[in-house]
C-alpha cells in the first residue's frame, strides 16, 4: 500500500505525561536515574527508554524525530538546531580523511560551501556534478566515494533529482545516497524512492513559520544509532541539539503540513501559467515543458501538488533587484532569503543564497545573474496577487 505520510502523521499516539493532548514539553538538561547501573548502561547504549542528557536525547525531540521518521517512512530520526547541522553531522559521520563526495552542483550556497570549502581541511573531495545527468553521476564515482549528495528539487535551479535511478547507483557502488528533501516535504518522500538517508532544513515548509532554524536526519536504526553515539557519534560530539521547545512548536505545525503544501503548490501553479502567459522566462516543476516535469510526475504524491517554489529570470541583477523592490512596495511578499514561510517569499538567487558559488560555477550550471527565485505563500486571493506582480512589471517598462 501507498505510504501516505499525513496519514503517518496523524496515526502517531502521543500523549503528555498527565494525559496532554499534546506531549508534554521537557525543560531540562538532565536526567535522574534510580539505579546507578542503569545510568552506566546508558551509556553504553544498552538502556532501553532512557534519557541521559539532552544534548543526547530528549524526550520533546523524540515525540518531534519520531513523528518525521514517521512522515519519511524511515526507522528512525534525529532532529538538529538547523538545517546545516543536520547536513554536515550526516556527511561527517559517514566520511573519514581520504573519502569522496559527488554532489549536485544545483545546491544550497551552504552545503556547497561547505563541501568546496570546509572539507578539504579534513582530505575530503567532492565533485560537482548535474544530478540529472546520470552518466556523469557514474563517472565522477571514485574507490575513494563514500556519499552521493542531492537535493530533491534542487535550489535555486529547480532541478529534479532521479531518486530512485541515483539509488540504484549508490547501491551498485555500495555507497549512501543523502537526500536534502526541504523543497518538496511530502510531495516526495525520498527515503520511499530508494535514498538511505533524508535530511531537512525544518526551518522552511516543515514548521512554515520562519520563527525558529531547526533541521532533521531520518535513516536507518543503524545510522541514527551511529551518529548519536556517546564515544563516536558526530551528532553526539559535536552538540548540534534542538531546544525542546522549538521540538513542540514545530511537532504542533507539522499536523497542519500536508494542507499548506497543497496550498503552496496550488499557489505556485497560478502564478507559474500566468507568468507564462505573461511571456516571463518561467521555470516551474508543475508546467510540462519543465525538464524535470515528467521525473517529479513519475515520483511523487500526486495530493500534494508541484511544490511552492518557482523562478523567473529577469535577464540582470539589476532588473532583478528593481523588480524585487517593486515588489515588497506593492505588497506581493517578502524581500527576503529562506522559504516556505505563509507570506510569498524572493530574492535574487545569485547575488544571496547561491552567493558562495563562485561566478563561472553559476555561469556553468545556467544560472542567471537575473534569476528571481519565489517562494509562493498561502494567499487566499492569489488572484490579486497576480495583479500586483502584473502591476509591478508594467512599471519595469
Amino acid at each position: 500500500m501507498k505510504h501516505d505520510p499525513s496519514r503517518a502523521i496523524f496515526e502517531m499516539k502521543q500523549f503528555g505525561e498527565f494525559g496532554d493532548v499534546n506531549p508534554s514539553i521537557t525543560d531540562s538538561a538532565t536526567y535522574t536515574f534510580l539505579q546507578a547501573k542503569t545510568m552506566a548502561d546508558t551509556f553504553h547504549g544498552e538502556a532501553e527508554g532512557c534519557f541521559l542528557y539532552s544534548r543526547h536525547w530528549n524526550p520533546s525531540n523524540k515525540y518531534l524525530a519520531d513523528v518525521l521518521s514517521a512522515m519519511e517512512g524511515t526507522e528512525e530520526g534525529w532532529v538538529t538546531a538547523s538545517g546545516m547541522a543536520a547536513i554536515t553531522s550526516t556527511i561527517l559521520q559517514i566520511c573519514s580523511a581520504g573519502d569522496h563526495i559527488v554532489a549536485s552542483v544545483s545546491s544550497y550556497g551552504g552545503t556547497f560551501a561547505f563541501m568546496q570549502n570546509y572539507l578539504p581541511k579534513f582530505n575530503i573531495k567532492t565533485t560537482f556534478v548535474d544530478i540529472t545527468d546520470l552518466d556523469a553521476v557514474r563517472k565522477a564515482i571514485t574507490p575513494e566515494t563514500k556519499i552521493i549528495y542531492t537535493e530533491s528539487m534542487t535550489n535555486p535551479m529547480l532541478q529534479i533529482a532521479d531518486i530512485p535511478a541515483l539509488a540504484e547507483i549508490a547501491n551498485t557502488h555500495n555507497i549512501k545516497l543523502i537526500v536534502d528533501n526541504t523543497f518538496t516535504p511530502m510531495i516526495l518522500q525520498p527515503a520511499v524512492l530508494g535514498a538511505h538517508i533524508v535530511v531537512y532544513s525544518m526551518t522552511k515548509f516543515i514548521n512554515g513559520k520562519n520563527d525558529c532554524v531547526a533541521g532533521a536526519i531520518c535513516g536507518s536504526h543503524e545510522f541514527i544509532g551511529s551518529l548519536i553515539d556517546v564515544n563516536n557519534g558526530t551528532a553526539m560530539l559535536l552538540g548540534p541539539a534542538l531546544d525542546p521547545m522549538r521540538s513542540s512548536s514545530i511537532l504542533k505545525n507539522l499536523h497542519t503540513l500536508h494542507i499548506r503544501m497543497q496550498q503552496h503548490s496550488k499557489n505556485a501553479m497560478y502564478l507559474a501559467i500566468k507568468m507564462k502567459e505573461a511571456g516571463l522566462t518561467i521555470s516551474y516543476p508543475g508546467l510540462p515543458e519543465h525538464k524535470g516535469h515528467e521525473s517529479l510526475k513519475s515520483q511523487m504524491n500526486p495530493d500534494f501538488g508541484f511544490g511552492g517554489m518557482l523562478s523567473i529570470d529577469m535577464l540582470s541583477s539589476e532588473k532583478a533587484s528593481r523588480f524585487m523592490e517593486l515588489m515588497e512596495m506593492h505588497d506581493v511578499g517578502y524581500l527576503a532569503v529562506s522559504l516556505g514561510y505563509f507570506k510569498t517569499l524572493f530574492s535574487n538567487s545569485g547575488k544571496s543564497t547561491s552567493s558562495e558559488v563562485p561566478d563561472e560555477i553559476q555561469h556553468d550550471m545556467g544560472l542567471s545573474e537575473g534569476l528571481v527565485r519565489f517562494s509562493v505563500g498561502l494567499d487566499h486571493d492569489i488572484e490579486l496577487t497576480w495583479k500586483q506582480i502584473e502591476h509591478c512589471l508594467n512599471l519595469m517598462d
